[in-house]
């Protein structure tokens, strides 16, 4: 197995809508409405909101490669570009999109350790994320990763108040 990372650009953005259109919908499509999907979708993942997020120097986008096979992405924030306000001192995941087929091979662990060598390379005190409340088998993971449950927020799954627990860790 070989795992590699490699930071987005402008140049990848149709690489980054496949990939997070393909992933959410892979992973929460059989908990939600077509129609709430559809509209979070174009939401979240038109091309020209990826554009806006990729060019913000708040933000950094890594793909990960699974033997030369595109596999998943991770999103990290620091300062304005985090969904909460957390704080300079803090860094947020805001997203850890792994392809079913990849998940349980060490993915999720890589691109959680890239985005802790990110927060301590910046000086940053802590590192957090939102996860769903229904999303069982992400938190057990973070959990198990040594992030602890620090509160919560809503998430809209298009029209659907959904909550997220905020889950946080210190870095060292």
């Amino acid at each position: 197995m070989t795992l590699t990372i490699r930071k987005c650009t402008s140049e990848d953005l149709g690489l980054l809508q496949d990939i997070s259109i393909g992933t959410f919908n892979e992973t929460f499509r059989d908990q939600n409405s077509p129609e709430n999907m559809k509209t979070y979708l174009e939401r979240a993942f038109n091309i020209n909101q990826l554009a806006i997020e990729v060019s913000n120097t708040a933000s950094e986008f890594y793909f990960i490669y699974y033997n030369g096979e595109i596999a998943g992405y991770l999103k990290v924030n620091i300062h304005d570009a985090q969904t909460e306000m957390m704080g300079n001192d803090s860094l947020e995941i805001e997203r850890i999109y792994i392809k079913g087929q990849y998940q349980k091979h060490g993915l999720g662990k890589f691109l959680l350790n890239k985005a802790m060598e990110i927060a301590m390379e910046r000086n940053k005190k802590s590192i957090w994320l939102g996860v769903w409340e229904r999303n069982e088998n992400a938190i057990a993971f973070y959990k198990n990763m040594g992030f602890v449950q620090t509160g919560s927020h809503s998430f809209y799954m298009g029209n659907e108040e959904q909550k997220d627990f905020i889950m946080t860790k210190t870095c060292l």
